[in-house]
């Protein structure tokens, strides 16, 4: 008789300190706030938003997945579009830092590295892209916290785009 020998076999990543600490800019929100002329491209009004993020952790505490939507208005309260984004994120050990993906209804993908440094949280995008991102949450407290989306645009420097102040849902 043979016996078949017993092979390895990796067990899966468990969440570790870095999820919690990353859980506490995940908080389910709604938002207001304004996205500069020409941050939606040049030539871009600007606008008033109003919006809603849901949150959820999948794989056992190992990422966070986000569904967002933001309705856009112009100045005199004319709708302009509604905005829809999913959002995966948490802690990457081979790369020893703070990973995301986005994927938006207006059919943007990007991948994004993130850090924490005290109440602020920060994701770039990865790589040289021609358009980079770096969106940015900052703590006010329990109940509050301001959002911005900055992009830089062939290696110059990053211009906000919009601000937001976020109120958690009870």
């Amino acid at each position: 008789m043979t016996s078949t020998p017993v092979t390895r076999v990796p067990l899966p990543v468990q969440p570790a300190d870095e999820m919690v600490r990353l859980a506490r800019f995940h908080r389910d929100v709604r938002w207001t706030g304004t996205i500069q002329a020409d941050g939606m491209g040049p030539g871009s009004p600007a606008m008033t938003a109003t919006g809603e993020g849901r949150h959820h952790t999948i794989q056992n505490g190992l990422w966070i997945v986000g569904d967002y939507q933001q309705d856009q208005f112009l100045a005199d309260g004319t709708f302009v579009l509604h905005w829809q984004l999913h959002w995966v994120a948490g802690w990457d050990p081979q790369a020893g830092e703070y990973r995301a993906s986005v994927a938006d209804n207006y059919g943007h993908l990007e991948i994004l590295s993130g850090r924490i440094n005290g109440d602020l949280l920060t994701f770039e995008s990865i790589g040289r892209p021609p358009v980079r991102l770096r969106l940015s949450w900052h703590l006010a407290d329990d109940d509050t916290m301001t959002w911005r989306n900055e992009v830089s645009v062939q290696g110059g420097p990053f211009n906000l785009i919009e601000r937001y102040l976020c109120t958690t849902i009870e």
